[in-house]
C-alpha cells in the first residue's frame, strides 16, 4: 500500500540505532569511531533544524544476551550484560556529538552516577526542551525486553511524534527483499496491515506498545548517505508505519 498518509514535521523524535550500526562490516573492533562520527554528524544537522531528538542505540556489536543464554548462560543475567554494552555504545556517541558542540545527556535504567543520569522522565523531557539530545541506554532496566521495546517505551513517556528505526534495508518489504528480487517495498503501511500481512516491523512488545499509543514508526537504510538527517527533519525516506487514526 502506498497511502495518502503524510510525513510529519517532527518536533521531538526516537531514533533507534542497532549496535551493529557502529561497527565496520568486516572489522574485528566492536565499535569504529568513523561510523559514529558520521551518525553524530548527521543527528547534529537535524539537531541544528531545531529537532528534539532521543536516541536509543543496542549494544549488540558487543553483547547479545539471547545469543549467550542459548549457550548455556542464565538469561536474566546475558540480558544485563546486553544492557551494560549499550551504555557503552552510548557514551562513545555522547562523546562524539560533545565534540560537535551538541550538548548530549546519558540516561541509563541502571543508575551508575559516575557516567551517567538515571533516566528520570521529566528530566528526560526538560533537557529535550533546552536542546540536548538525550541518549538512552541500558534499555528499560529490565532482563527479556530488546532496545526496540526501549525505544516504543521512550517514545510514549516523552511525548515522540515517531520512532526512526535505522535498519539496514531502505524500508518494509511484503517478502524478504534478499530472496525475492520481486519483493515489493512499501512507502507506508498501517499498524493493521502489518499484522494481517505479518510483516517484521519491530519485535511483537515494541510493536503493541506503538500501536496501542499510536506512534507512528518509520524505518529507513542507515547505509544511504544522510538518512538519518532526512529521517529526523521529516523527509520522505523508507516506510512510515501508522495507524489508520492518524490519516
Amino acid at each position: 500500500m502506498t497511502g495518502n498518509t503524510q510525513r510529519k514535521n517532527f518536533k521531538r523524535v526516537i531514533l533507534k540505532l542497532s549496535g551493529e550500526a557502529l561497527r565496520e562490516p568486516g572489522s574485528e573492533d566492536n565499535i569504529s569511531p568513523e561510523i559514529v562520527e558520521a551518525v553524530a554528524s548527521q543527528i547534529r544537522l537535524a539537531h541544528q533544524a531545531g529537532i528534539e531528538i532521543g536516541v536509543v542505540v543496542g549494544g549488540g556489536n558487543f553483547w547479545r544476551g539471547i545469543s549467550a543464554s542459548n549457550r548455556g548462560m542464565e538469561r536474566a543475567t546475558a540480558d544485563y550484560v546486553g544492557m551494560l554494552a549499550t551504555v557503552m555504545n552510548s557514551l562513545a556517541l555522547q562523546s562524539m556529538l560533545e565534540d560537535m558542540e551538541v550538548p548530549t545527556r546519558v540516561q541509563t535504567a541502571i543508575e551508575m552516577k559516575n557516567v551517567a543520569e538515571p533516566f528520570i522522565r521529566r528530566k528526560a523531557t526538560r533537557h529535550l526542551e533546552l536542546g540536548r539530545v538525550v541518549i538512552f541506554g541500558a534499555g528499560t532496566g529490565n532482563p527479556f525486553f530488546s532496545t526496540d521495546t526501549t525505544a516504543a517505551l521512550r517514545a510514549s513517556e516523552i511525548g515522540a511524534d515517531a520512532i526512526l528505526k535505522a535498519t539496514k534495508v531502505d524500508g518494509v518489504y511484503d517478502s524478504d527483499p534478499n530472496q525475492n528480487k520481486n519483493a515489493k517495498r512499501y512507502e507506508s503501511v498501517t499498524f493493521q496491515e502489518c499484522l494481517e500481512k505479518r510483516l517484521k516491523i519491530l519485535d511483537s512488545t515494541a510493536f503493541s506498545l506503538c500501536m496501542d499509543n499510536s506512534k507512528p514508526i518509520i524505518v529507513f537504510d542507515i547505509n544511504e548517505p544522510d538518512n538519518i538527517r532526512k529521517a529526523l527533519v521529516g523527509e520522505p525516506v523508507g516506510t512510515l508505519v501508522y495507524s489508520e487514526d492518524d490519516n
